[in-house]
């Protein structure tokens, strides 16, 4: 025979909605309130789109991502569409650390006419979620890339991708 009273055990025990609607009354009366289901975060695909090892032997993904952060983020807006670019500036060391939040530059110069330059900065989480909690990947993996731009403009010029 269970400790608890008839009437605890009768309204866990109910198999219809009804019964369900109790016992959650019953357990927010019990344990202080109902609680939201935890919320799912952005859409985004996690699929690495390249990857680049740093000086340090960091492993940085850039991931296709969405309209927020990854590939997908810098190409558009940003306009940087070769991983050349980000792989330019990973190889080598961080040049700003803040906790798992990396920051590489790389410089570039134009071919064809060398007064034409620009400075790329890309954004790294190293850790397994973003900071603000809202992305996240599995276990032992890393977000990586979050962004990459130009210095000084929202868009990187053309020739840069050349």
């Amino acid at each position: 025979m269970s400790s608890r009273s008839p009437f605890w055990r009768g309204r866990v025990m109910y198999s219809s909605a009804r019964g369900a609607v109790t016992a959650l009354a019953v357990t927010a009366v019990l344990f202080g309130g109902v609680t939201a289901p935890a919320q799912a975060g952005p859409a985004w695909n996690k699929s690495v789109h390249c990857q680049q090892k740093d000086w340090d032997g960091r492993v940085i993904p850039t991931r296709v991502g969405n309209s927020e952060l990854g590939w997908r983020h810098l190409s558009g807006p940003h306009n940087i569409k070769k991983c050349s670019i980000i792989d330019a500036a990973l190889n080598g060391k961080p040049d700003k650390i803040d906790g798992p939040r990396l920051e590489y530059w790389a410089y570039a110069w134009d071919n064809s006419n060398s007064a034409r330059r620009a400075k790329v900065v890309v954004i790294v989480q190293y850790a397994r979620k973003t900071a603000d909690g809202r992305y996240s990947v599995g276990a032992g993996q890393k977000v990586g890339v979050i962004t990459a731009y130009c210095a000084g403009t929202n868009r990187c010029p053309n020739w840069l991708n050349q």
